[in-house]
């Protein structure tokens, strides 16, 4: 069987904060299910500082938080989840993929006073 996980790659910011562009560096990607995935995003400057955070959109479904401030898991997250990085590279690494992994994955990295997604 194989999963298929979808990266997108977001920035946000409130009218108080500047936009930066963030991009994400690779294509959409097909794993088998227990393979380790890494999703790599890279902003085109600094100024995200700890504010990097990762969810994931599953057909019809709001975005789900999986981490914020780079690295911190959100409660409820399986231990399979984790997230690194600092300065421009960021990366959301799945250890061992499950089915229920398959879906939209998003960095949203924060300039300026953060908005936030509805969960």
């Amino acid at each position: 069987m194989i999963c298929y996980l979808y990266s997108l790659i977001n920035s946000y910011s409130s009218s108080s904060g500047s936009r930066g562009q963030v991009t994400v560096t690779q294509p959409p990607v097909s794993v088998r299910l227990g393979d380790r995935v890494s999703i790599k995003a890279v902003a085109s400057s600094t100024g995200i500082g700890d504010d990097m955070s990762w969810y994931l959109q599953k057909p019809g479904q709001a975005p789900k938080l999986l981490i914020y401030n780079v690295e911190t898991l959100q409660s409820g997250t399986p231990s399979r989840f984790s997230g690194s990085g600092s300065g421009t590279e960021y990366t959301l690494t799945i250890t061992g993929v499950q089915a229920e992994d398959a879906g939209d994955y998003y960095g949203m990295g924060y300039y300026g006073d953060p908005e936030h997604f509805t969960q």
